[in-house]
C-alpha cells in the first residue's frame, strides 16, 4: 500500500493499462499488480492458489539458512539409512541422533547464480542471478498466510549480520526486511505497551481495515477494461487485499490481549559483527522463547557470513574474514580455521535442539512440536556451487535418526522436505514450488 495520493476520480477504459495505475479514493491509494494488459504478450504468468487448513495442536517450523555453507567432506555422514556414520560435525549432534535427519543429494532445481541463491532457500525460485529474476512466495509467508491468524505474529523473520539479506518474501516477491536486533524483537514479544500506546496502534491499524471497500467501485470499473485473465488476477489481487485486511482485524484484536510474561531478561545484542557466534545463540534463544509462549507457528533466520568481519571466537586463532575463509582454494590453513567456525555452528544447533528438548507442552517437547530446519544454499562456497546441499531437519514428530541419501549428481528435489513440512502443519497441499511430491523416505515418528 502506498501513500496517499490525490483523490482523483478513476475512469476506466478499454485503453491499455498504465503500468503505473492506482485505485483512488478518500485519500487512499492501492498500487495495482502487473497485469497482461500491462505486459506484452510474451510476458504472462501464471498464478495459483491454495485453501487453508489448520493443524488441530500448535505445530511450527523454524528455519534456518547458513549462507556460506558448511565444508562437505566433513558435514556429509558415510552410509544410509539408520546405520550411517556420523561425520565429523554431525558428532556435534550424536546426544540427538534420533532426533534429526540428515540429507544428501538434494537442492532446488535450477536454482543457481552462487550468493543470490540465499534468498532462494525457502522459495526455490529458480535463476536468482539473472537479470529478469523475481522471487516468489517463501514457505514461511506460505504458512503464515494459512495459519498466521493463530498467533498474535504471523511469522518472524530474523538475521544476524544483516537487515537486508532475507529468507521471507510475500506472493508477490517481496522481501521482507529481517530484524537483526534480538532486544527489539524481545520487547515487542514480551513487553506490553501503555494503555495510551496500545490504543495508538489500534487507530494504526484501523486506518487499513476498510480500502478495499473505498474503491470497490472503481475496481469493479476497472475489471471491464481488461481481458478475462487479469480479471482472475485481479480478483485474486483483491482477495488478498481482504485478505490482508482480515489480518490487520486480527491483529487489532491481539493488541489488547496481555503478551506472555516470561522469566528471562532482555538480551543483550553483541555490539560487533565480529561477535557472529554469540548473535547466532541469542537468535536460538529467542526463537526458542518466542515458540515456548506461542506467539508464532514460523521462524526464519539468515545467518549472513558474506559480510561478517574477522570472528571473534574464544580460544580460537581466526586470522580472516568468514567469507574468505569459505573459498578456501583447499588451503589447509584456511580450512581449518573454517572447520572451526563450521563445528561451532553444529555445536550451536545442538543447544537449540537440547533446549527444546527440555521445554515440556502437554505432555511432549516443544521440539516434537517444532520442525527446525538447517542448511545453506552453498553446497559448496569455495566453487559457489548451489546441488547437494547440506540439510538436517530436527524435531517436529518426523521418525529421524536416519541419512536419506539421494543421487548426488541428479539431484532430489528439496522442496519435496518443504511439502511434508506443510503437510506436518495441518496445511493440505501437494506441491510448493518446485516439488514433484512428498519427501521419500520422511515418515511420521
Amino acid at each position: 500500500m502506498n501513500s496517499p495520493l490525490s483523490s482523483a476520480p478513476f475512469v476506466a477504459t478499454r485503453s491499455p493499462v498504465s503500468r503505473r495505475q492506482f485505485l483512488r479514493g478518500a485519500g487512499i491509494a492501492l498500487s495495482l499488480p502487473m497485469l497482461e494488459s500491462m505486459l506484452a504478450p510474451f510476458g504472462r504468468a501464471a498464478t495459483s492458489s491454495a485453501p487453508l487448513a489448520p493443524g488441530a495442536k500448535p505445530r511450527r517450523m523454524f528455519a534456518i539458512c547458513n549462507n556460506l555453507g558448511l565444508l562437505p567432506d566433513q558435514f556429509f555422514p558415510t552410509g544410509t539409512g539408520r546405520d550411517y556414520e556420523l561425520s565429523p560435525y554431525l558428532k556435534q549432534l550424536a546426544a540427538h541422533r534420533g532426533d534429526f535427519s540428515v540429507f544428501s543429494g538434494v537442492s532446488h532445481p535450477n536454482v543457481d547464480g552462487g550468493h543470490p541463491a540465499d534468498i532462494c532457500f525457502l522459495t526455490a525460485a529458480p535463476h536468482p542471478g539473472s537479470s529478469s529474476f523475481r522471487n516468489t512466495i517463501s514457505l514461511d509467508q506460505h504458512i503464515a498466510e494459512r495459519i498466521g491468524v493463530l498467533t498474535r505474529f504471523p511469522s518472524l523473520t530474523l538475521g544476524v549480520n544483516t537487515r537486508t539479506r532475507s529468507l521471507s518474501w510475500t506472493g508477490t516477491g517481496v522481501a521482507i526486511p529481517p530484524e537483526d536486533k534480538a532486544a527489539e524483537v524481545f520487547r515487542q514479544l514480551f513487553l506490553q505497551g501503555t494503555p495510551a500506546q496500545v490504543e495508538a496502534q489500534i487507530r494504526k491499524l484501523d486506518t487499513g481495515r476498510s480500502i478495499l471497500d473505498t474503491v470497490a467501485g472503481q475496481a469493479k470499473e476497472l475489471q471491464r477494461g481488461v481481458t478475462a485473465r487479469d480479471r482472475d488476477r485481479l480478483d485474486q489481487y483483491f482477495t488478498s487485499v481482504r485478505d490482508l485486511e482480515n489480518r490487520l482485524q486480527a491483529s487489532r484484536g491481539w493488541e489488547r490481549k496481555p503478551k506472555p510474561v516470561v522469566k528471562a531478561p532482555v538480551p543483550v545484542d553483541p555490539a560487533t559483527p565480529a561477535a557472529y557466534m554469540e548473535k547466532v545463540k541469542v537468535m536460538y534463544d529467542l526463537a526458542r522463547l518466542a515458540f515456548e509462549t506461542d506467539s508464532t507457528r514460523a521462524i526464519t533466520l539468515m545467518l549472513d557470513g558474506v559480510s561478517t568481519p574477522v570472528l571473534e571466537i574464544p580460544d580460537a586463532k581466526i586470522t580472516d574474514g568468514y567469507h574468505n575463509l569459505s573459498h578456501h582454494g583447499k588451503s589447509n590453513e584456511k580450512r581449518s580455521q573454517l572447520q572451526t567456525i563450521d563445528q561451532l555452528h553444529m555445536k550451536l544447533l545442538g543447544e537449540l535442539i537440547a533446549d527444546l528438548k527440555a521445554v515440556r507442552e502437554d505432555g511432549e517437547s516443544l521440539l516434537d512440536r517444532t520442525m527446525v530446519l538447517y542448511g545453506s544454499n552453498f553446497g559448496d562456497a569455495n566453487q559457489h556451487v548451489c546441488t547437494n546441499m547440506p540439510t538436517i531437519l530436527a524435531g517436529g514428530g518426523f521418525r529421524h535418526g536416519q541419512h536419506l541419501a539421494f543421487d548426488r549428481m541428479r539431484n532430489y528435489p528439496l522442496p519435496n522436505l518443504y511439502v511434508s513440512m506443510l503437510q506436518r502443519l495441518g496445511i493440505e497441499e501437494d506441491r510448493f514450488a518446485s516439488s514433484t511430491g512428498t519427501m521419500r523416505g520422511l515418515e511420521l515418528a
